[in-house]
């Protein structure tokens, strides 16, 4: 063995290897996605092999190599392992077969922890060769094996071209011809994306650094292309510059219509984004840009220059020669997402006009107050709300003219002077109308105190959320006790809660809780009645939106400078005086004259309209991709297209297969069916086509973290991200989204695309991690043109450590306003919560929503108390068709809904344990029972005939049979009806 040489021949690495794709020949999850098919023409048991295969990935010495006969499919036991690295490994095996083929695995993984979370993880190298057969290799034994072909398991996880990687010789022989460069640039097409930051890759060796790029575009084309800037030195601040673009007899693309995604744009909200692109010394930053080509261009060969210059060193020009060619490019291209031309979306301003989405309705101001949809605010002279009040009957299914006041006193600060222990007297000089539309009103406010100013500047928008930025300058050295705010909420109003280490429910007597954002999700609650509530935040200026979904500990809240006070801040619920105050304190602390603090919050007012139960009785969702006669037999009208189909494969990137949904679609509307998919914001399918533009973003996009998972990312993506969802069927691995950013524009885009070439009927949304701003877009691009525009929102109960415990009402009630629909969902406890718990969580009546249920199929009798079945074909045991029925021969449509909340519910039980929720019309009333006794009970019905408007001497009391419900029988009026424990009824009386 010591005899053997290592050496490699001079021109094998100017050799190019043939690389291609397997078509999924063999199984990747036992030999890994790539390997190398070898010759052997020798003689003897060994075999010997050098190969030159360009690894990217690190440390290759430490994983495993399993060698296979080609003939036999047999694994060669006989192997040994004479030197790996990344450039290449030098190989011995017994070739059991003879001379022919023989392939040689080299990132063999396994896949541990949960299925649809997987940890790949690389098998370490093993020892499996006989002694003898060892002891016998021939001394100076020369490669007497070739390589035929590196082949990838399919072309996805193929490494060529963009990932095979230049070796040390031909990097000192690149800087050996650019002596005291301080970096390097490589034109690339979009066809070929730069994935490695660390190794240039052997296609640039081939072509070498250049300073011209050549391509072809169609009019109206949005033409990407990249700049491969390879730093030899740190270089910071890389400013890139366009000229026009113009041809020899003088027409012109202006340079307005060409840009860098790394440098600017325009965020999620509207505002101008700019970005410092720095390169640390040997890392390669790929630049993206693009050239909007305008439609009315005339064709022709253009030429212009973009220049590179990082901050001192010299600048370099690259010139650009494109060709328009004379076609017309169909939606700039969006057609066409391989060519990247849907990266012009990341800076799109789509659908940011605040036009009122229905059913809202104009603000409107008069005097100093803000009235809108079935709710008003009074303003205050220091800018704060003065009341607040809803006109919602208890019902939820009409508005009335009789208010329904919030607040027993303005909401208001405290600043407590640490000297004397009493308040500072502020002044005010009334607050004055910055802006005011239709959909947006804002308002600034200047108070002053000793030694304080207050500016307030505040908006409210047609949907009952309100925003205050309240910056405090101490113009003098300030020695505060506490500085707190108050909410005094009417006692009859704050009946339930949410927040705050609450689950929802009845309002505890008594919170005291503590800011604890390392491990919790929480800077506020909701406090409130069915009919009228308010939630609040609270947040400062550095607020940044922190990740959900089993990854808040990774990205969790900032701890707010101004009300956490370095812990020393909180919140307490209580009564006090005539109010339920939620008061909100810092603590001590001393304000240095110039000091600035930011006590900005948010304020929310529910509920944001009536219920509409005729859409929950005439909607009902099949949520699975099956064939379309078949779902309209089970009375469907709605299906949810989830992720992992033929027509919607990879997860929130319903962008591939787009033909085959269109077809779907069609033929679903065809048959009087609509169709929602599921797309969100989340996390992203790594078969997007952006991929490796967003990565060349940094974190803008992907979230930091620790990579790992499925064995695609590792190999390709390598490090600094969050592996999330998978879906092993195929191959589908999701990349975690960082929060807010210009990918939301591109969502944007991309959904009112969907409407309008594929024809959604709307959106399912499996958790949201955007804000309420992408929220009304999304709606406005759903509902343009006529389109129903239909948005459901799944979320698992997120009361968890992974999620930060915070109930998912509370996270995702800013976007309340605009979904159709509930589904709260995993982990959500039917059977051991409360109907307070039911209420305010699950069911969104106080927020003028219905819902449905999940876990576990749900619990049907309780389900029907709150309108709600679960959802087709969720679950065999709990098939909501039954419940279907009886709503279509009741007759559903056009019944009010009266909750057993409203205290002036014309049926109710003799046990407060088994309330009844009533449906009623002229001359009938479904009433539906269930039980949250410990027991099995009977209860006895009270009965207003009189607001009923029946006759009770002609009344009958009938349960319907229902399949897996409940057995039909008749029930006399005084008669005592037995519930058996954690069930029900539907009875109807007429």
């Amino acid at each position: 063995m010591a005899g053997l040489s290592f050496g490699l021949f001079g021109t094998t690495f100017a050799q190019q290897l043939k690389y291609t794709a397997g078509n999924n020949s063999w199984n990747p999850d036992s030999l890994g996605n790539h390997r190398v098919v070898v010759t052997f023409n020798g003689t003897g048991n060994v075999a010997r092999v050098v190969i030159p295969w360009r690894r990217r990935d690190e440390n290759p010495e430490a994983k495993r190599i399993i060698i296979q006969d080609a003939k036999t499919k047999g694994k060669i036991n006989n192997t040994k392992t004479l030197s790996i690295n990344r450039e290449q490994g030098d190989l011995v095996f017994e070739p059991t077969s003879g001379k022919g083929e023989y392939y040689i695995y080299y990132l063999p993984y396994k896949n541990e922890g949960r299925s649809n979370y997987p940890k790949g993880v690389y098998l370490q190298p093993e020892e499996t060769a006989s002694a003898n057969w060892s002891q016998a290799i021939p001394a100076n034994l020369k490669p007497n094996a070739t390589v035929k072909e590196i082949e990838a398991v399919d072309t996805f996880n193929s490494y060529f071209p963009m990932e095979v990687i230049a070796t040390d010789a031909e990097m000192k022989a690149l800087l050996l011809k650019h002596p005291g460069a301080g970096y390097l640039l490589f034109p690339e097409d979009r066809e070929f994306p730069i994935k490695m930051t660390d190794d240039l890759p052997q296609r640039w060796i081939q072509k070498g650094p250049s300073q011209s790029f050549k391509g072809q575009a169609d009019k109206g084309e949005y033409y990407a292309f990249q700049l491969g800037v390879y730093a030899l030195k740190a270089l910071n601040d890389v400013k890139i510059t366009f000229s026009d673009l113009k041809t020899a007899d003088g027409k012109v693309i202006p340079s307005s219509q060409t840009s860098c995604i790394n440098t600017t744009g325009t965020t999620y909200d509207a505002h101008p984004f700019t970005n410092q692109v720095n390169v640390e010394e040997g890392k390669i930053q790929a630049l993206w840009c693009g050239i909007d080509v305008p439609q009315q261009a005339q064709p022709g060969n253009y030429q212009g220059i973009v220049t590179i210059k990082p901050q001192g060193m010299p600048a370099m020009p690259v010139r650009v020669y494109l060709t328009v060619t004379p076609k017309l490019a169909v939606n700039g291209g969006a057609n066409e997402p391989w060519k990247q031309t849907r990266l012009k979306w990341l800076n799109s301003t789509l659908a940011q006009d605040n036009a009122v989405i229905a059913p809202y309705t104009p603000l409107v101001l008069k005097d100093s107050v803000i009235s809108l949809l079935g709710r008003k605010v009074g303003i205050s002279k220091d800018g704060f709300p003065a009341q607040i009040q809803t006109f919602f009957t208890p019902e939820m299914t009409e508005m009335t003219d009789k208010p329904r006041n919030l607040l027993t006193e303005p909401i208001h600060f405290h600043f407590i002077n640490a000297a004397d222990g009493k308040d500072l007297k502020w002044q005010n000089q009334g607050w004055k109308v910055q802006s005011q539309d239709a959909g947006k009103i804002t308002w600034n406010a200047m108070n002053t105190a000793p030694g304080l100013q207050m500016e307030v500047k505040a908006a409210m928008e047609f949907d009952g959320y309100m925003e205050f930025t309240v910056k405090v300058t101490a113009t003098d050295e300030v020695k505060l006790k506490d500085v707190t705010m108050h909410i005094p909420f009417e006692t009859t109003v704050a009946k339930y809660m949410m927040g705050l280490n609450q689950k929802g429910g009845l309002r505890p007597e008594k919170i005291d809780w503590k800011w604890d954002v390392k491990n919790k999700n929480q800077d506020g609650a909701w406090v409130g009645d069915v009919n009228a509530g308010l939630q609040f935040t609270l947040r400062d200026e550095h607020y940044i939106r922190p990740l959900n979904t089993n990854f808040y500990l990774q990205k969790p809240l900032l701890l707010p400078t101004s009300w956490g006070n370095d812990n020393k801040g909180g919140i307490t619920i209580g009564l006090k005086g005539k109010s339920i105050l939620a008061n909100a304190y810092t603590g001590e602390r001393t304000m240095h004259k110039g000091d600035v603090l930011y006590y900005n919050f948010h304020l929310i007012v529910t509920p944001f309209h009536k219920l509409n139960t005729d859409f929950q009785w005439s909607t009902r969702f099949f949520h699975k991709y099956e064939n379309l006669d078949s779902i309209k037999a089970t009375g469907a009208t709605v299906v949810n297209i989830h992720h992992g189909n033929e027509i919607n494969p990879w997860i929130n990137y319903p962008f591939i297969e787009w033909k085959k949904m269109k077809d779907y679609i069609d033929a679903a509307h065809s048959k009087g069916l609509k169709v929602k998919i599921y797309n969100t914001v989340r996390e992203l399918s790594n078969h997007a086509w952006e991929t490796f533009p967003l990565r060349s973003l940094g974190h803008e996009v992907y979230s930091p973290g620790k990579g790992g998972g499925f064995s695609w990312l590792q190999e390709h993506i390598g490090k600094d991200y969050i592996a999330a969802w998978f879906v092993p069927e195929d191959k589908d691995a999701a990349i975690i989204n960082s929060g807010m950013n210009r990918w939301h524009n591109y969502y944007v885009e991309g959904m009112n695309w969907l409407v309008q070439q594929v024809g959604i009927d709307g959106i399912y949304l499996d958790d949201v991690a955007f804000d309420r701003v992408t929220m009304k877009r999304i709606k406005r691009v759903l509902t343009k043109d006529g389109h129903p525009g239909i948005i459901d929102l799944h979320s698992a109960n997120q009361y968890n450590k992974s999620d930060g415990f915070i109930n998912s009402g509370m996270l995702y009630m800013e976007h309340f306003p605009y979904l159709n629909r509930l589904w709260f969902g995993e982990y959500f406890d039917y059977e051991h919560n409360a109907p307070d718990f039911f209420l305010t969580e699950v069911s969104g009546i106080p927020f003028g929503l219905m819902g449905e249920m999940l876990q576990d199929g749900g619990n049907p009798w309780r389900g029907m108390v709150y309108g709600m079945t679960n959802r087709m074909p969720w679950s065999d045991n709990a098939d909501p068709r039954p419940i279907w029925k009886v709503w279509d021969d009741f007759g559903m449509q056009g019944t009010k809904m009266v909750g057993y909340w409203v205290d002036n519910n014309p049926v109710k039980t003799d046990n407060p344990l088994v309330p009844a929720t009533i449906y009623r019309k002229d001359g009938a009333v479904l009433v539906s029972l269930a039980s949250w006794a410990p027991e099995d009970t009977n209860i006895h019905l009270s009965i207003d005939w009189k607001a009923l408007g029946i006759d009770p001497s002609r009344a009958t009391i009938t349960a319907p049979d229902v399949r897996n419900f409940q057995q039909g029988q008749v029930f006399g009026k005084d008669a005592a009806i037995p519930v058996s424990k954690g069930k029900g009824w539907m009875l109807i009386i007429r």
